[in-house]
């Protein structure tokens, strides 16, 4: 088990439903060791605070295996950090995880707290107005995670699962 990318995004226009909105989900893998504190990643933003990040949202996991999925059903090349997430982990059963979970990855230890919902934005990036409804119907959502004990993670580090709830 292990970190494919860290994943970090500033904020990015995107027209949703003919309105431009401000949205923190175009992530990029990034170099080196990232610090992750108890609301998220070093470098990173959420736009909309009432539905992302804060304590319980400060980092999404999905897991690399699930955007391979993806790209085979969509027919083109995602990659990593393309459902916005924050970490793309290999070997780690993200969507069975439950609440209470807890796991490392590199230097960061975090708890599991709930899956990720899909947005109409996730939708616009994807170029599909119904993504939404494929995306939570394909049970691949990824996990939002709590920071347990903060510290720092670069791709290659090792993941690994603690304890189950």
């Amino acid at each position: 088990m292990e970190v494919v990318s860290v994943n970090v995004g500033g904020l990015r226009p995107l027209v949703v439903s003919g309105r431009e909105v401000l949205t923190g989900i175009f992530k990029e893998p990034v170099d080196g060791p990232v610090t992750v504190g108890s609301l998220g990643l070093d470098g990173d933003v959420q736009a909309d605070r009432r539905v992302h990040g804060g304590e319980d949202q400060a980092v999404y996991a999905y897991a690399i295996e699930d955007v391979v999925w993806w790209e085979s059903e969509l027919g083109r090349e995602l990659g990593p950090g393309f459902f916005g997430e924050n970490l793309t982990l290999r070997g780690v059963d993200v969507n069975g995880l439950s609440a209470g979970d807890r796991l490392t990855a590199g230097g960061v230890t975090l708890e599991a707290t709930f899956p990720r919902q899909p947005c109409q934005k996730m939708a616009t990036k994807a170029g599909d107005p119904k993504f939404v409804k494929r995306f939570a119907k394909a049970g691949r959502p990824g996990m939002y995670l709590r920071v347990v004990e903060p510290g720092a993670v670069a791709a290659g580090d090792a993941a690994k699962l603690l304890s189950r709830r």
